[in-house]
């Protein structure tokens, strides 16, 4: 698949070298194109350019920009978005009093409904948010034996498969979490999982697995 990202930050080099081992094509677009060329070249990207070429690069479109200005990039390029499916990746955290806090309304607003109301003719969805970047620098992200699940909303069934082909293709395991009414959870989980990690803690034993507990399985069966 051909993948335009916008952006040049960390995410955007880690999951478009992730693509580019998995054998997508990649274009990274940024306001800075020499910056732009430069992810390019260290992960084996196609080119780098302009947000405008990354836009209409490709069926898939990689929204990898700071949350808060995550509208504003995106905004500009509604008419080269349309007919594509954009990935939202971004995470709506500020510093709070008790740790990172969401920046979002929460409930129904999210950043993925944002860019999806500025960019009505393209496809949305929140994928790609719960992990730090250093995750997708893995040639095959898994743990314990599995392979790494990846959440994702979407906005309806042909930005999910585009979605779900992609995390395939990387080794990982697509993770269906329904409609885009719902990315304001997948933001939220992102903003509770990091605040964990940064008081030390670990996120993944606040969700062991109900069949691992004793007493789960149905003894009339």
């Amino acid at each position: 698949m051909r993948i335009g990202i916008l952006g040049t930050g960390a995410m955007a080099t880690a999951l478009g070298g992730a693509w580019v081992r998995a054998g997508h094509e990649v274009l990274v677009g940024g306001r800075d194109a020499v910056a732009a060329r430069h992810v390019a070249a260290s992960i084996g990207a196609s080119g780098g350019g302009g947000p405008a070429e990354a836009a209409r690069f490709g069926p898939a479109v990689l929204v990898a920009v700071p949350a808060e200005a995550a509208v504003s990039v995106v905004a500009p390029l509604a008419g080269e978005l349309a007919g594509r499916t954009l990935l939202d990746c971004t995470v709506p955290m500020a510093p709070g009093a008790y740790g990172p806090a969401l920046t979002t309304a929460g409930a129904g607003d999210s950043v993925a409904r944002r860019l999806a109301a500025v960019a009505p003719d393209a496809r949305v969805a929140k994928v790609f948010g719960i992990c730090h970047e250093s995750i997708w620098t893995m040639p095959r992200p898994g743990f314990e034996g599995a392979p790494l699940g990846v959440p994702y909303c979407a906005d309806g069934p042909e930005a999910g498969a585009v979605v779900a082909g992609l995390v395939a293709s990387m080794g990982c395991t697509p993770v269906d979490c329904g409609g885009l009414d719902r990315a304001g959870l997948l933001e939220a989980a992102a903003v509770f999982a990091v605040g964990v990690w940064w008081s030390g803690g670990e996120a993944r034993y606040v969700f062991p697995v109900p069949a691992l507990a004793p007493g789960a399985l149905d003894d009339a069966e």
